[in-house]
């Protein structure tokens, strides 16, 4: 029998221990590995992202690794699947087609590499996407809805030939439908963007969707043009203008983004300061709800106001956005003409978030109306934008 002392001594062991198990980490190998019957050719240098990486073997196959520890295996037409790949590694036969997207954010790289038709199947309903190429395929019959990522279609998927299923990290709250679809045959390749820590990482995953459709350097040259609207901004230094993001909801409460998260970052690096350069939460969500007391005590003496209208709904006038909250019309942005709109297509755009730093920046340094911003509007009084 374990003394009582010594059974003290061992807890925190033991629970270091079970802490070690549990949160052991998947990563990304540092370097490409052996596979055999192939032979290595590169691995795509990246910039800011480091939730994937891509490594090239002759004969055009490649592999791409992600931030969930998974490989897949990007086998060509006609090529034979190499022999003891490993339980790790999954498989992708190219050419990819009839896709079933439930990763909103990735249907941006997917028409950005004009790639739009190798999406077959989509998760969101026509009347919610923003991006013009899916909502046209849609209305057309082009692209069909195939159910949310938590209930798909399978009889659909399977009657026109989906191999490859696109999701969002949200499929891991569903196993049982990511297992049902990978014993059905259909690749999940699980999109980790939303993980990370730069902006322009998420933009960086053209490369992976590039490197899926064949569309390798037009892949490389599009995110070369976001990274240079980074580059324009010189050293980033803040303008010292404050600024807070944030909408309100149906219950009257304002809805704002944690410190730290890849929106907060963005108004960072495009000069602003986040007013809430502290606020948190233990939830896995990237938003944080306040009570409008709270929100205006801390928020009121703010440069600008910046509208997340994708949730809250696009306004077209000051008098709109004081009619969600009366106690908006003492904040200083509104006082002093400084408050701004996002157009609802900002966060379906996620090709495209050099341009959106940009865009705040012009806001920023008061600049907008020389280098007119592509997803923020001014909320001017009695006016509406067009």
């Amino acid at each position: 029998m374990i003394k009582s002392k010594n059974l003290l001594c061992l807890i925190p062991l033991i629970f270091l221990a079970f802490l070690g198990g549990c949160g052991e980490k998947k990563v990304i190998p540092d370097e490409p590995k052996d596979i055999e019957g192939l032979s290595f050719s590169e691995r795509v240098e990246l910039q800011y992202a480091d939730q994937f990486a891509i490594d090239r073997y002759h004969d055009g196959y490649s592999v791409i690794y992600t931030g969930e520890g998974i490989g897949y295996l990007l086998v060509p037409k006609d090529e034979p699947v190499p022999e003891n790949i490993g339980e790790n590694m999954k498989i992708i036969n190219l050419p990819a087609e009839n896709i079933y997207l439930a990763a909103t954010s990735a249907m941006g790289l997917f028409d950005s590499l004009g790639c739009g038709d190798a999406v077959k199947f989509s998760g969101t309903k026509a009347d919610e996407w923003y991006i013009d190429y899916a909502r046209k395929a849609m209305e057309n019959g082009d692209m069909l809805y195939a159910g949310k990522y938590r209930e798909p279609d399978y009889e659909l998927l399977l009657s026109d030939g989906c191999e490859l299923s696109v999701q969002s990290t949200m499929i891991e709250h569903s196993p049982d439908v990511k297992e049902k679809l990978e014993e059905l045959g259909i690749t999940v390749f699980v999109d980790y963007s939303s993980y990370e820590s730069h902006p322009l990482g998420r933009s960086e995953w053209i490369k992976v969707y590039g490197e899926i459709l064949g569309r390798q350097s037009e892949a490389e040259e599009l995110f070369n043009e976001q990274a240079q609207y980074l580059e324009s901004l010189g050293s980033n230094e803040s303008t010292g203008k404050t600024a807070v993001f944030f909408y309100i909801n149906n219950a009257g409460q304002a809805v704002t983004r944690k410190s730290g998260d890849y929106v907060t970052k963005m108004i960072e690096l495009g000069g602003g300061e986040n007013v809430f350069s502290d606020l948190g939460g233990d939830s896995g969500l990237s938003t944080v709800t306040m009570e409008m007391e709270e929100f205006y005590s801390k928020a009121k003496d703010a440069d600008f106001i910046i509208y997340n209208s994708t949730i809250g709904g696009e306004i077209s006038t000051v008098e709109e956005l004081i009619s969600k909250n009366s106690l908006l019309e003492d904040f200083k942005a509104v006082k002093e003409g400084n408050v701004w709109c996002t157009r609802n297509n900002l966060f379906q755009e996620t090709m495209k978030l050099g341009a959106v730093i940009s865009d705040f920046n012009a806001v920023f340094t008061n600049s907008a109306e020389e280098n007119p911003p592509q997803f923020l509007y001014r909320l001017e009084s009695g006016e509406s934008h067009e």
